[in-house]
């Protein structure tokens, strides 16, 4: 009867690994890790660079951050109103620089 001791205890212990997984999943230590921030959106730039806008806070203090990323550095650009729409209409770099140089 000793031999199967070892076994029942293996199959005990196989068995509660879901349970505890169950339980786990519903427990209030989950929601320790989702206040934090979330990637809203992301664009690729260069080697090693990236525009990231970013959500953070809850309810009446959330916020959108768009960040410029590199391998050393974050850099706040600005802060945007939560939900905002990106803008639709991409710059025309000719008509900025006319602009910019008085032409």
């Amino acid at each position: 009867m000793s031999s199967w001791l070892p076994l029942f205890w293996f199959l005990a212990v196989l068995a509660l690994i879901p349970l505890v997984l169950w339980l786990l999943k519903r427990s209030p230590l989950q929601a320790l890790g989702q206040g934090g921030p979330r990637v809203v959106a992301s664009a690729h730039l260069g080697p090693g660079q990236r525009l990231l806008t970013v959500e953070v806070g809850e309810g009446e203090t959330r916020r959108w951050l768009l960040l410029g990323a590199t391998a050393h550095h974050i850099e706040l650009l600005t802060e945007l109103p939560p939900g905002a729409p990106p803008s639709q209409e991409a710059p025309n770099f000719a008509r900025l620089l006319r602009r910019q140089g008085g032409a």
